[in-house]
């Protein structure tokens, strides 16, 4: 099936840090800081909404491999920004390049693989 999708397209997601967003909220660590959980939260969310629009009604993308590293710290109440890159599109598999800044530069980067998939036959397989 053709998905109408291009490799370049990309998304940036913004958010400003907040305290559900911390390691020592969400228990990845013991400090108030920008959790590696809710940057690959964003990145993801970067990646849906680089090709999601593109996609054919009842359709949408699940998360499959994560491969990031966290380089840098981020405060509370920094703005964080993530931004996904379509660099490879294989039938319903994608492949994004993804990078996470804060006011200071690069905290993260890596890849991300998600697949399409037709979300009524996903939800129907998961029943059985």
């Amino acid at each position: 099936m053709d998905y109408n999708l291009t490799v370049g397209a990309s998304h940036t997601a913004e958010k400003l840090v907040g305290q559900h967003d911390t390691a020592a909220h969400m228990g990845s660590g013991t400090v108030e800081v920008f959790a590696t959980p809710a940057m690959i939260l964003l990145m993801e969310l970067a990646a849906r909404n680089a090709v999601q629009s593109h996609l054919p009604e009842g359709s949408t993308t699940v998360g499959t491999v994560v491969n990031v590293q966290h380089l840098s710290a981020t405060p509370l109440g920094a703005k964080v920004a993530a931004t996904a890159v379509l660099t490879g599109i294989d039938g319903r598999k994608l492949t994004f390049k993804i990078e996470a800044s804060d006011e200071n530069g690069v905290i993260g980067r890596g890849t991300h693989e998600r697949a399409i998939i037709d979300i009524e036959r996903f939800m129907a397989r998961l029943a059985k």
